[in-house]
């Protein structure tokens, strides 16, 4: 590796000094080293090219954006967890010094995950705006606390009209988080498939679904209330009615490279209770 990457929560004090300390260790090494705060991942994707490795400091809403710059390339990512959570980080902020090494020397194995690629249609447009999402693509109301109508539809065939707070689409990273909470399934992260969860519905098709990576799925916004999209919890865009986003698989995937060897299923409540498992820590 001759070029390296890293992100970094600019609103915690310890990622910001943890940054600092890894940018010196790896200019030791004689390797180029560019850093950017998460928050400004737009910059930071000016930047990706010729890189071999991105790091994330931070937690998992720090690694959405280390991804967003990332994607379409098939650069490594690395998380350093200072989150709650953690799920999709790798080192602890004690070992990262000590367990980097190993990585950049190739040690470690690549967990590829799946994407999803969203094309958001407005009637002023001639071309849909297209986004991947590594969590989720959620359709819901905005800032007026009245449900939105939301018509979706499966390969073409309608499913039904939503009358709910909104719809998430979740890839398997993304379904521990908010389609979670709205009461969505699980998937093992490795998953192709994805989910489609309604947030909220009242007295309309309230089911959750897994979808196989072959599904397309268009949300259409009905009359009257608008609202909004969101692109994995940080890309919001304002929805009228009549604006569609049509969501599928991507064959596009992020790669993260792990040095630990920890179970999906055997970690699974201790990250759910916001613990990091025995041998990340």
């Amino acid at each position: 590796m001759k070029r390296i990457g890293i992100f970094y929560h600019p609103l915690k004090e310890a990622a910001c000094v943890l940054a600092r300390e890894v940018t010196e260790y790896l200019r030791n090494r004689r390797l180029a080293v560019w850093l950017v705060s998460a928050w400004d991942w737009e910059r930071g994707k000016q930047q990706v090219d010729g890189t071999d490795l991105v790091l994330s400091i931070g937690g998992d809403g720090s690694i959405l954006r280390a991804a967003q710059a990332v994607v379409p390339r098939p650069i490594p990512l690395v998380g350093v967890n200072l989150g709650r959570l953690g799920f999709m980080t790798e080192l602890s902020v004690s070992e990262t010094l000590e367990k980097l090494p190993l990585l950049l020397d190739g040690q470690g194995s690549v967990d590829e995950r799946s994407l999803l690629l969203a094309e958001f249609q407005t009637a002023a447009a001639s071309e849909p705006r297209k986004f991947y999402a590594l969590n989720d693509v959620v359709v819901a109301r905005g800032g007026t606390a009245r449900l939105v109508n939301i018509d979706a539809s499966i390969n073409g065939e309608r499913l039904t009209t939503y009358r709910a707070d909104g719809a998430v689409l979740a890839t398997a990273t993304g379904c521990t988080g908010y389609s979670l909470a709205a009461g969505g399934p699980i998937l093992h992260p490795q998953s192709s498939d994805f989910v489609l969860v309604p947030i909220l519905p009242h007295l309309s098709y309230g089911y959750p679904m897994v979808l196989p990576p072959t599904s397309v799925c268009k949300l259409a916004l009905g009359m009257p209330t608008p609202g909004i999209l969101s692109i994995d919890g940080h890309i919001s865009m304002d929805l009228a009615c009549g604006d569609t986003v049509t969501v599928k698989h991507s064959p596009d995937t992020v790669k993260f490279l792990r040095i630990h060897d920890t179970p999906f299923y055997g970690s699974l409540e201790q990250r759910l209770k916001g613990k990091q498992p025995d041998n990340a820590r």
